[in-house]
């Protein structure tokens, strides 16, 4: 994530439309019915309007997106920087803050916003633009694709319509909903001016799980700046079509485009981490690259368009299907893909087992076959990591929490109490057995190990905060002599 320090400022040319018109005389009646067509699709455009008003958008979106506070420990002085929030520079070794957005996507308090923006942080604060105020816990976080789901305690809140980023269109009117330079419900509007865009800022070489991160971002004209990150992206009809991520800057500040997450891919996302608490990945095992002019001429391709498969894995779900090594994707369902953003977008949707109905051109003839996806284990199961743990500190037994139980008691992270040896500070303190903690001096606490690392050695006062047996809160403060 460190690559959006200083993301490069894009300078893709827009190619040059070259109207070559040769033999005028041949070409007169066709060029009457062309001129005729044009003329009558900008009189439709001039019926339409072509500046809708964005005002009552702008009212239903508006309180559907919250700003994010965050707090991040000394000890996390390697967190990642945001793009959007080069102004928040702290002294070293101090406890540092950053801001961002989100966005509200049901009644009962759950919100969307960007990994990079709560990545690290040791307590978070979720602002809604009544300037109410709400502790926010973590619900689940998929660096791959920079987005983390949270949730407030909250009910009958105005959250948003989520739309159909597949049915997108260049051109089309958006906008850009967020809280710039701790801007509050700061409206901005443009046009979508490309999809399917890959910028590799997810990539990262020390991380082997970023090979499978999905770049395939909504640019945008629509201004954004630091704070807008986590934001709405909506269309002309209020819908929400992508989640606010990176801008195209050398300062930091908007410089001309900005790029979003597309809402179908973050639709799988969060269903994800809601159901299983981790992304689960389908993957047709094939090595890609896009169709340019010098490789279609290389393969004596007829057409410059699809994404053509240079390698099929072995024991893959592509070659359990029957595509072959030069075969060329056109389509994923019933979506055409022209680049290799685009395919892994369509794929990225779906679960390892989900079958998917894959279009190539070989030997110059399409062909549909059906895929039955895989994860990275070359199964088609769902993958599930989770363990409890358990191990003894000082005389007490710690155990994690499962993923199922936090969800019910809506936290993140958790390490339970299963008994407290008489006499360990614990026990006298009054914290019962069965207690979950959740946070020590606001660190979160998800091992046994991170119990023994928060008390070891430690002097002073400490608070643990939690949850009791009876699922009410708790909280405990006492002191320690570091023996």
């Amino acid at each position: 994530m460190k690559k959006y320090l200083g993301l490069l400022a894009i300078a893709s040319l827009g190619g040059l439309i070259a109207v070559g018109i040769t033999k005028l005389t041949d070409s007169t009646d066709s060029s009457t019915v062309f001129a005729e067509k044009l003329s009558a699709r900008y009189a439709s455009l001039a019926e339409a309007g072509t500046k809708p008003d964005f005002v009552e958008v702008a009212n239903l979106v508006t309180p559907t997106v919250v700003h994010i506070l965050t707090r991040m420990e000394a000890q996390d002085a390697k967190q990642p920087v945001d793009p959007f929030d080069f102004f928040n520079f702290q002294m070293p070794n101090m406890p540092r803050s950053g801001s961002g957005s989100g966005v509200i996507i049901s009644q009962d308090g759950y919100i969307v916003t960007n990994n990079h923006v709560i990545d690290g942080a040791s307590k978070i604060k979720v602002v809604l633009n009544n300037k109410r105020e709400y502790d926010a816990e973590l619900i689940g976080r998929d660096p791959n694709t920079d987005l983390a789901l949270l949730r407030i305690d909250e009910k009958n809140l105005s959250f948003a319509v989520v739309g159909n980023s597949d049915e997108v269109k260049v051109g089309q009117w958006v906008l850009a909903v967020g809280n710039p330079f701790n801007l509050t419900s700061t409206v901005t509007a443009g046009i979508v001016s490309a999809k399917g865009r890959n910028l590799n800022l997810l990539k990262d070489q020390r991380n082997p799980e970023s090979m499978y991160s999905i770049e395939s971002f909504i640019q945008t004209d629509a201004a954004v700046n630091p704070g807008n990150s986590g934001g709405a992206l909506v269309g002309s009809d209020g819908r929400l079509i992508g989640i606010n991520t990176a801008i195209a800057s050398n300062n930091g500040q908007y410089a001309g485009y900005s790029f979003a997450v597309p809402s179908n891919l973050m639709k799988k996302i969060i269903d994800d981490l809601l159901k299983y608490g981790e992304v689960q990945r389908g993957f047709l095992g094939v090595s890609i690259q896009d169709v340019n002019g010098e490789l279609a001429d290389k393969e004596g391709l007829k057409e410059v368009k699809g994404v053509f498969v240079a390698k099929v894995n072995v024991n893959s779900a592509a070659e359990d299907a029957g595509i072959k090594d030069k075969d060329v994707i056109i389509k994923i369902a019933d979506v055409s893909v022209n680049s290799s953003s685009e395919l892994q977008e369509q794929i990225g949707k779906r679960n390892p087992g989900d079958k998917v109905k894959v279009t190539v051109v070989r030997d110059g003839k399409e062909k549909e076959i059906e895929v039955i996806l895989k994860n990275k284990e070359g199964k088609t199961g769902i993958i599930r990591t989770e363990k409890i743990e358990s191990e003894k500190v000082a005389g007490n037994e710690f155990e994690t929490v499962s993923r199922e139980e936090r969800l019910t008691l809506k936290i993140a992270n958790g390490v339970r109490l299963k008994t407290a040896d008489s006499k360990s500070v614990l026990k006298k303190n009054g914290i019962p057995n069965g207690f979950i903690i959740t946070t020590i001096d606001k660190m979160p606490m998800s091992t046994p190990t991170d119990v023994k690392n928060a008390l070891a050695n430690k002097k002073g006062g400490v608070l643990v905060e939690g949850i009791n047996p009876d699922g009410s809160r708790g909280y405990y403060g006492f002191g320690l002599d570091g023996k």
